[in-house]
């Protein structure tokens, strides 16, 4: 009853937890947060010093008893209590302006397609224990859907792929199902680690997480571009010790990603072969659409079309898509109950 009254105080909320990134869809001011999925915790007081930006600024900068913390690996909650208290910041930090004592909003939020029953519990669990008084679990690439504005519940064949910082999960859906999908542990985060193997093995140079992922961001390509891009790339050097520092070029950067870019690539199109041929017809006439921060990696849509021989587009704003099919969930709570998965308190009721 008293969940019920404070409800009412609340503001609804949308979050694709992931693995690198967190984002918080409120009904009232669409995305109000999109912050890194870290946390520095003090191992001394086991106090929470810093969440998101704060907290990564802090990589491969912090004294011994400072942690970095990323409480979520490919898309799962590894450390229960970090997520709990992650969220609990972001719940609270919306509801900040405004004058609810205790929040508890209603949360959808979004799950990878490989989820076991005991890892969905553990997502469910800790949201609750957030703050949240009901939380409706959906799908990821269900949410991607409906943020690309793509006709889910139509008997028309849609094909997502969803490149995220733990995950690429590809989909095929019709009539407000997945019919056919794969799930793959390269992703964003992968990509970085080739950069730095990459800058290890050619270069000699020990490459911190924080500089690889700027160097795919500036100048990451998956095709031959038609101006050539160059940046400075810093590390270590692993002969002499000191610091080091490189220029690379998209080139470079393309060799050291292919693998990575291929393996994606292989999956969509294994993906395809085992779609049932009426729906391949309705991809072939509609296209693939591409989401999460990965797919803005330059030429991966152009490679992924020439590949599949499939048209192929990078939905607008896709880092957003998932959290933002999220809030038009919560617009229009008919569509809930047919995507949302089992509550597991449903369950054990």
């Amino acid at each position: 009853m008293l969940n019920k009254f404070l409800g009412k105080f609340s503001k609804d909320l949308g979050i694709d937890l992931g693995t690198s990134s967190t984002l918080v869809f409120s009904t009232e001011k669409g995305v109000v947060i999109h912050e890194p999925s870290v946390v520095a915790i003090n191992l001394k007081t086991e106090q929470i010093l810093a969440v998101g930006r704060d907290a990564k600024d802090m990589l491969g900068k912090t004294p011994p008893h400072i942690e970095i913390v990323k409480p979520l690996h490919k898309g799962v909650i590894s450390d229960f209590e970090v997520t709990e208290k992650m969220l609990k910041y972001f719940i609270d930090k919306v509801h900040s302006e405004s004058f609810t004592i205790i929040p508890r909003p209603r949360i959808v939020i979004g799950v990878p397609l490989e989820t076991t029953e005991v890892e969905r519990k553990a997502i469910e669990d800790a949201a609750l224990s957030a703050g949240a008084r009901q939380v409706f679990m959906i799908e990821n690439p269900m949410l991607a859907a409906l943020g690309a504005r793509l006709p889910l519940s139509e008997s028309v064949g849609t094909m997502i792929v969803d490149v995220g910082g733990g995950k690429t999960e590809i989909a095929v859906m019709s009539l407000s199902g997945v019919v056919t999908w794969r799930s793959l542990a390269i992703a964003g985060d992968e990509m970085n680690k080739n950069i730095i193997q990459y800058a290890k093995d050619v270069f000699s140079l020990l490459l911190g997480e924080r500089n690889a992922e700027q160097v795919k961001m500036r100048i990451g390509n998956a095709i031959e571009q038609d101006e050539p891009l160059q940046m400075e790339m810093r590390g270590r050097d692993l002969i002499s010790g000191l610091p080091k520092e490189i220029i690379v070029n998209d080139s470079q950067i393309r060799e050291a990603l292919q693998r990575s870019v291929s393996t994606i690539v292989e999956n969509i199109k294994s993906t395809i072969e085992t779609t049932p041929p009426e729906l391949v017809a309705d991809i072939y006439e509609r296209g693939i659409v591409m989401t999460g921060g990965g797919s803005l990696l330059r030429g991966f849509d152009t490679l992924l079309s020439k590949q599949a021989q499939i048209p192929v587009r990078v939905a607008e704003d896709p880092i957003t898509c998932v959290v933002r099919g999220a809030g038009y969930l919560l617009e229009h709570e008919e569509l809930i109950q047919d995507l949302a998965l089992p509550s597991s308190r449903d369950e054990s009721a």
